[in-house]
């Protein structure tokens, strides 16, 4: 399929589980993350804040585990045209952006290149690794920039079930997807 069209089906059918369900999942994620990957005091975790009004995984609930443990945890900001990452903490303060996103008030990028799991979210992610987002480009952009060693997660209520047709030449694929089922690696056994 199409990504426009995997966009659209993967939206309607995040939109339709319930509240409830979504947090149910988004909690069996966080498990099947913390358990195959155990990350680690003083390890760096780069993850986004969810858009709510879009049913996207509840990412909240990492970064409270996440900061439990003393990781280090960094979440994306746009800044212009640009997706800069900033460190946060427990005492962080937080407004919404014009896209519904909560972000940290500073515009201070962390300059780090090399986090050890960064967290993407993604309408849809094929067996290959290929990831539908919302179709603006900011990861694709991102993951440039970063330390190719930092490993790309993505975290999805769905298993892959469908080939993107149209995958572009910049298009980085991930090197896991999590999902509340399955943990797929697309190393292909390199790893």
């Amino acid at each position: 399929m199409l990504k426009a069209e995997l966009r659209k089906k993967y939206m309607q059918k995040r939109k339709a589980l319930s509240t409830d369900e979504a947090f149910l999942l988004s909690e069996e994620i966080l498990k099947r993350f913390l358990s195959y990957f155990n990350p680690e005091a003083g390890q760096k975790i780069h993850i986004f804040i969810p858009i709510e009004k879009l049913n996207e995984i509840n990412t909240g609930i990492f970064i409270d585990a996440f900061l439990a443990e003393n990781i280090r945890v960094f979440v994306p900001k746009i800044v212009g045209d640009q997706l800069i990452s900033v460190e946060i903490d427990r005492d962080t303060v937080y407004e919404t952006s014009s896209w519904g996103i909560s972000e940290p008030i500073s515009n201070a990028d962390s300059g780090i290149h090399h986090f050890d799991y960064v967290i993407t979210p993604l309408l849809y992610c094929d067996q290959q690794g290929n990831r539908v987002g919302y179709g603006k480009g900011f990861y694709d952009g991102f993951f440039q920039n970063i330390s190719p060693a930092s490993k790309k997660i993505g975290v999805n209520y769905f298993s892959p079930d469908e080939k993107i047709d149209d995958v572009w030449k910049n298009d980085i694929p991930l090197d896991y997807l999590v999902t509340p089922v399955e943990i797929l690696s697309f190393f292909n056994g390199a790893e």
